[in-house]
């Protein structure tokens, strides 16, 4: 990966930075996108490859286009770039306010599509990679998550298809689907009437960490997979579930997520 210029949006916090950090240690070169320019810049300043950081609302087409521009402008090229950028909810859909699933898809699915529409050319020009971070809400239905498994779902089937668009290319294309990963997502999730949930549900010193979240990532961006499937149990177990057991697996799924402090439904 050295001297490739690599893309990473939602780089300011969580799997993001931790993408940055890994790719500036291969020698890569950096343009980070994120809301929060203050902590971009304070990431930038620690790593030691050349970076440049774009102040980006992925909710806005042309902060993505700016955000492409920017990297090709600077660097000439983009070998890979990463959809990272991403929000979730928690809440019964029969209580949601509709606003909240719109700024979910908004975020996860749309940032996705306008990077994505971008930096397609500069990517079929280096036969580069694209890259989705999703999730297993990107496979199986969590309940209390209507929105965010909605958004997660959709990257999946949107870039399976641009990889078949692409097959003759040379255009490689990544969805991965990490398990629970160490966070701010879950204290930054929406409840139903579109504020900050605040406290994490879930016990985030047993997830797997960020920093190994984006090993796996950086390993598969290297090796050209399609897919990524982080975690035994709650990763490639429950896909599997998915496929065979789905009746088994929505009651599985129910009785763990309504294990949750809070939960939004119960038994």
């Amino acid at each position: 990966m050295k001297n490739k210029v690599v893309v990473i949006t939602g780089a300011s916090s969580g799997i993001g930075k931790a993408l940055a950090t890994t790719y500036a240690k291969s020698g890569a070169k950096l343009v980070l996108g994120a809301r929060r320019l203050d902590r971009l810049e304070s990431l930038a300043s620690e790593l030691d490859t050349e970076t440049i950081c774009v102040a980006t609302d992925v909710t806005k087409e042309q902060d993505c286009k700016q955000l492409i521009d920017s990297a090709v402008d600077h660097f000439g090229k983009i070998d890979v770039l990463i959809n990272n950028a991403g929000i979730s909810m928690r809440a019964l859909f029969e209580d949601l306010e509709l606003d909240v699933l719109k700024n979910v898809m908004d975020v996860n699915f749309w940032g996705t599509v306008y990077c994505t529409k971008y930096a397609l050319p500069h990517i079929i020009e280096t036969k580069g990679s694209i890259v989705g971070v999703i999730s297993i809400a990107g496979y199986v239905g969590l309940p209390g998550r209507t929105g965010y498994a909605a958004s997660k779902f959709a990257v999946r089937g949107f870039l399976d298809t641009v990889r078949i668009e692409n097959l003759h290319k040379g255009v490689h294309v990544l969805v991965a689907a990490p398990g629970f990963t160490a966070s701010e997502i879950r204290t930054k999730a929406l409840v139903e009437d579109g504020s900050s949930q605040g406290d994490t549900p879930r016990n985030e010193s047993k997830m797997m960490s960020a920093e190994e979240c984006a090993q796996h990532i950086y390993k598969a961006v290297k090796r050209k997979k399609r897919s990524l499937i982080l975690t035994f149990i709650e990763g490639k177990f429950t896909v599997f579930l998915s496929k065979f057991f789905p009746s088994l697996l929505d009651r599985l799924t129910f009785n763990h997520m309504a294990k949750e402090p809070n939960s939004p439904f119960a038994k």
